[in-house]
């Protein structure tokens, strides 16, 4: 790949240079850079000629040669135009034989000019007398005011300047009319000349739009190869099994900013596990986790190679991805108002053959609405969409719903509390969090102390105020966090049914009992 891509470094954008070739906007820079990319193509195709694969030989063989094209490039383009045609000086000399007659006369004004101030001063004894000329009045000849007096009856005088005369002669009045004259001419016909180009190069634009079309995929080719290279990439491997299974998978770019060493993650998905439930604390690496494996596998599906020591996957259709939080103020759509339009999306289009990332859904509303949110969402992804999918989350209530959904599992995201400081292990482990580590994270974000330990009294408080005690549930092995839908006190008429003695009670009895229920009701 090396040789392919130093023979792709002197091509530049051909679509956007034939696109105003197309429009007839194309500048002189424009075509001199068209002009090296053709005279490349044929070190490219040699190139390509070494390497066996067929679609790199197809490639080739679209690609093209132009050397016609290339001749007529070089021989109407000088080497370093100027930026537009407005002004000339883009065609080359000896390109066309009317251009160089026309421009002769106007590089000859010089040198006859300076003739004609010689003769003048000879003929006046004025030693300081000037021929010159600007855009406004044309040619003239100048004399100091001093000497003003000097001038022949002939002079005719065409501007007073505060230190000079400007006067004009019969004879440099013809020459600037004939002057003036080549030069507009010359201009008008060196762009004449431009657009006759642009035309011949619309007469092949379309085989011109091929080889720009296939300069672009060896190009995108060559730079695969040299990441895959570069980056220990693997090779993906396509497979009719409904499976997403990913060996030590890395996030390319989070690698490459890292100062230590990235932790690679497997990941594995198929008919009996179809969406892994992602709990863990914030920064743990949950979405650098998901992001990695949607970004493996567009990567595959692009043709390239992928970062991971393995990778096997079906052909998936779509991924989507409902991550992080923005507002559409200017619509009227509030951060939770996009984030439930997101997930509405994927719910109505996903299919079993696509990968769906949900992160942190229904954080946007009150905590029960939240919740409740996420659990419906992720079961009807679950049971009817039974896309592949990875739902990150900090309702610890989610984690039962394996239990639900035999094709859910639970993974999480390590970490370790030393001294009050969290360490992030950035390891995916099977089983649900035990601990989303919020406040050690807030306190690394810089979070007052006094902030801190207020909210951690009130965490304290609502730990023992939940249904059941922390300690409780600690003992029973299940994470010590508040489960909000069990934390709801019962109905009271709820409790009397459950301490309702009914086979003990007579007719009578239970009619009374099911009246003073009714009653409590009302």
């Amino acid at each position: 790949y090396e040789t392919v891509r130093e023979a792709l470094k002197p091509i530049g954008d051909m679509e956007r240079i034939l696109t105003r070739v197309a429009l007839r906007s194309a500048r002189p820079r424009d075509l001199t850079r068209l002009l090296s990319s053709l005279a490349a193509l044929p070190q490219l195709c040699s190139e390509l000629g070494h390497c066996n694969a067929a679609l790199l030989a197809n490639l080739s063989e679209q690609a093209g040669n132009y050397p016609d094209l290339v001749e007529l490039l070089r021989r109407a383009i000088i080497e370093n135009p100027p930026v537009v045609i407005r002004d000339g000086g883009v065609i080359a000399d000896g390109y066309d034989d009317e251009l160089d007659e026309l421009r002769k006369i106007s590089t000859g004004a010089a040198d006859y000019l300076l003739e004609i101030e010689q003769r003048e001063r000879e003929a006046t004894g004025i030693a300081t007398l000037k021929v010159g000329y600007n855009r406004v009045h044309g040619y003239y000849i100048e004399i100091g005011r001093s000497q003003s007096d000097k001038a022949p009856a002939e002079y005719i005088r065409r501007q007073t300047l505060k230190n000079a005369e400007r006067f004009i002669t019969p004879e440099l009045k013809e020459f600037e009319d004939k002057a003036l004259s080549s030069k507009s001419r010359a201009l008008a016909r060196e762009k004449a000349l431009y657009d006759e180009l642009l035309e011949r190069l619309n007469e092949q634009l379309a085989l011109l739009q091929d080889t720009a079309a296939a300069v672009s995929q060896i190009d995108v080719l060559s730079c695969l190869a040299e990441r895959a290279d570069s980056l220990s990439l693997c090779r993906p491997q396509f497979c009719q099994e409904q499976v997403f299974e990913v060996t030590q998978g890395r996030h390319l770019v989070v690698e490459q900013v890292l100062e230590e060493p990235f932790i690679a993650n497997d990941t594995l998905l198929d008919d009996s596990r179809r969406m892994l439930l992602i709990t863990g604390p914030n920064m743990g690496g949950k979405s650098t986790y998901m992001r990695q494996n949607a970004v493996i596998a567009l990567l595959a599906h692009i043709g390239s190679y992928v970062p991971a020591s393995a990778t096997r996957l079906a052909p998936m259709d779509r991924i989507f991805t409902r991550i992080g939080s923005s507002d559409d103020l200017a619509s009227g759509r509030s951060t939770f108002m996009v984030e439930m339009t997101e997930t509405a999306n994927i719910l109505h289009n996903a299919t079993p053959r696509s990968l769906v990332l949900m992160d942190e859904v229904g954080r946007g509303t009150s905590t029960f609405d939240g919740l409740s949110l996420a659990w419906a969402a992720a079961v009807e992804l679950a049971r009817n969409v039974k896309a592949f999918t990875l739902f990150a989350t900090h309702y610890f209530e989610l984690t039962a719903l394996p239990e639900l959904c035999p094709t859910m599992a639970n993974v999480h995201l390590d970490a370790t509390e030393h001294q009050d400081h969290v360490v992030f292990m950035h390891n995916i482990q099977e089983g649900p969090a035990n601990r989303s580590f919020g406040l050690q994270v807030a306190k690394l974000a810089g979070i007052p102390a006094p902030v801190l330990d207020a909210a951690r009294d009130k965490l304290r408080e609502l730990e023992l105020g939940d249904a059941r005690p922390a300690a409780a549930a600690g003992a029973a092995g299940s994470p010590a966090q508040v489960d909000r839908f069990s934390a709801a006190p019962a109905h009271p008429v709820v409790t009397a049914l459950e301490t309702l003695d009914i086979d003990g009670l007579s007719p009578r009895e239970a009619l009374a009992a099911l009246y003073e229920l009714k009653a409590r009701l009302d």
